[in-house]
């Protein structure tokens, strides 16, 4: 049977480099992605369920990859809510327009700081200060089209493809260190489907990937609000133990790799 796949891979992929045409649309490309990107920054609250991946290689050569899910939810301008729970961390995210909540339900331990500004300005802070990367942040920014594409250097409408069920447009980008797919819904609601960035500059060019399910134009009451787990205790940010979708071990091994 894995033979049989490996085949047809392979066939695919020999498909694929003796059609040149395939998708030379820069043009319908950044249309619908500034379509989405219209959408969703039109929406006063929304909220999905998905399922990430990243995938790494091990010292060995050997891809593996890890999993989870979780859902996300926000109100513009300035309130939160994601979590995240695969086989190394279960985490969550709150932040309520005043403060920030960290929570590592693995360990029983949360962490909170002050904070006041809006969804933009805490998805950087959280991705750069802490460390925590929420799932297809970038989409949910009220200016997510420039974000995504700065630096891009070639777009391209690959076609039409399906996601879950539903008929998606499949574009795919390129800058100089990654390069990235998106599957948006066609439609009236131009939302993001699936979600593909391959990095160039790392050994090995591990891969993030973020299915969307179940999206939903509002969020759950009382999304925002944070009480604390009985037993939970308060830890600083920087003492946080899981909060990477990869287990402790991983990390290493993909530093030392990179650096060979």
């Amino acid at each position: 049977m894995l033979q049989q796949h490996r085949r047809l891979v392979v066939a695919i992929a020999a498909a694929l480099f003796a059609t040149p045409a395939l998708g030379q649309q820069p043009d319908d490309a950044k249309t619908i992605l500034k379509a989405m990107s219209d959408y969703l920054a039109s929406q006063q609250s929304l909220s999905a369920d998905f399922d990430s991946g990243l995938g790494v290689i091990t010292t060995e050569g050997q891809k593996i990859e890890f999993t989870a899910s979780g859902t996300t939810a926000l109100t513009r301008p300035n309130k939160i809510h994601a979590s995240r729970r695969g086989g190394y961390s279960d985490v969550e995210v709150v932040f309520d327009g005043q403060q920030v909540t960290i929570v590592d339900r693995a360990h029983g331990t949360y962490a909170q700081v002050k904070a006041i500004g809006t969804v933009d300005q805490l998805f950087d802070q959280i991705r750069t200060k802490y460390g925590v990367e929420l799932p297809g942040a970038d989409l949910l920014m009220s200016n997510s089209y420039n974000e995504l594409m700065a630096d891009v250097v070639d777009a391209k409408h690959v076609g039409e493809e399906v996601v879950g069920g539903r008929d998606c447009e499949h574009l795919a980008f390129r800058n100089q260190d990654t390069d990235w797919q998106i599957w948006v819904r066609k439609g009236a609601q131009p939302l993001p489907c699936k979600l593909v960035i391959t990095s160039k500059q790392e050994k090995g060019m591990p891969e993030y990937s973020v299915t969307f399910r179940d999206w939903r134009m509002d969020a759950p009451a009382g999304a925002f609000a944070f009480t604390p787990p009985g037993g939970f205790k308060t830890v600083s940010v920087q003492d946080m133990k899981a909060v990477s979708d990869l287990p402790a071990p991983a990390q290493a091994a993909i530093k030392k790799g990179s650096s060979q």
